[in-house]
């Protein structure tokens, strides 16, 4: 099974650039997010466990230590040398800029470290970090900004807390674009209220603002968090694989020739994950998906 044949992978990209495989290693400055320490609101995303996703990057402590154990376990499984530092928990550029630059440049000092990539919100973005996220780039750094939007609906936004509006992601994207960096963003498929259609008019609006990468989810409903009670309640329709893959290969075949996929899908962490129980089974769902491309293809 050739993916390549079909979608611009993130591996694959890093692969070309850099002759060699280049592997993300999740950092946690122990951020945290506006919708959860009460400028925004409390309770974070209805959906949001990040144990569930990441329990290691969840523990904090120095950063160059979470480095160096993150790459010693992800060297030992890829035979990766070179890495991105991916500052992945919570709200990444939720601080002020003279922090922001003490954590980033403690990451870029590690042996091995090529580049950051910075997961964040729309509504976190100042220009003064925008400004310095630029400046690693002009270093010859690998920088990806990682937006996560999850939905371009308002309405969504609403219901699973998230704290921002669309228009925040557009006004984040059009101020990165202006400072050159590379923008990743987040999706997630499968929301509730949400039609499969309503995915593929996020991916089009998204796409149409010249992103060079994406990142598609299937929503999981895990433990701990206000949608796993919501599910429990019957107010949360569970998504099948059959509906994500078919929306997924959608995006594939409407994507732009030059975007990225930087994720096609995800597991979860066994014990936190409800449902879907098929996300844990991330080969499946890539086989029915490369299925779907080569029909499509005739």
């Amino acid at each position: 099974m050739d993916m390549t044949r079909f979608v611009n992978t993130f591996g694959q990209y890093l692969r070309q650039k850099y002759a060699e495989k280049v592997h993300k290693v999740s950092v946690n400055a122990s951020f945290t997010c506006p919708n959860r320490d009460g400028s925004k609101g409390i309770g974070g995303c209805t959906f949001c466990n990040n144990a569930s996703f990441s329990p290691g990057s969840t523990r904090a402590g120095a950063i160059s230590e979470q480095i160096r154990q993150a790459q010693e376990k992800a060297g030992a499984r890829t035979g990766a040398k070179r890495f991105i530092a991916y500052f992945q928990s919570y709200s990444n550029t939720y601080g002020s800029p003279e922090d922001l630059k003490r954590y980033y440049d403690e990451a870029l000092a590690q042996p091995g470290i090529i580049g950051l990539a910075v997961g964040t919100r729309p509504d976190c973005v100042s220009d003064p970090v925008l400004e310095l996220l630029a400046t690693y780039q002009a270093e010859g750094r690998e920088v990806w900004l990682e937006l996560g939007l999850q939905s371009s609906f308002d309405r969504t936004l609403d219901q699973i807390n998230r704290g921002h509006s669309y228009s925040d992601y557009v006004d984040a994207v059009t101020r990165a674009k202006s400072f050159g960096l590379k923008l990743c963003t987040h999706l997630i498929v499968g929301l509730p209220g949400e039609a499969p259609e309503d995915s593929l008019i996020s991916f089009d609006r998204v796409t149409s603002f010249g992103v060079d990468a994406i990142k598609i989810h299937p929503l999981h409903i895990v433990k701990g968090t206000q949608m796993a009670r919501q599910w429990r309640n019957g107010q949360v329709r569970e998504l099948t694989m059959e509906s994500y893959t078919d929306v997924l290969a959608q995006m594939i075949l409407r994507a732009p020739k030059e975007l990225l996929f930087h994720r096609l899908t995800g597991s979860g962490e066994r014990q936190y994950l409800l449902s879907p129980a098929w996300a844990m089974h991330k080969w499946d769902v890539l086989g029915m998906l490369y299925q779907k491309l080569e029909a499509a293809a005739g």
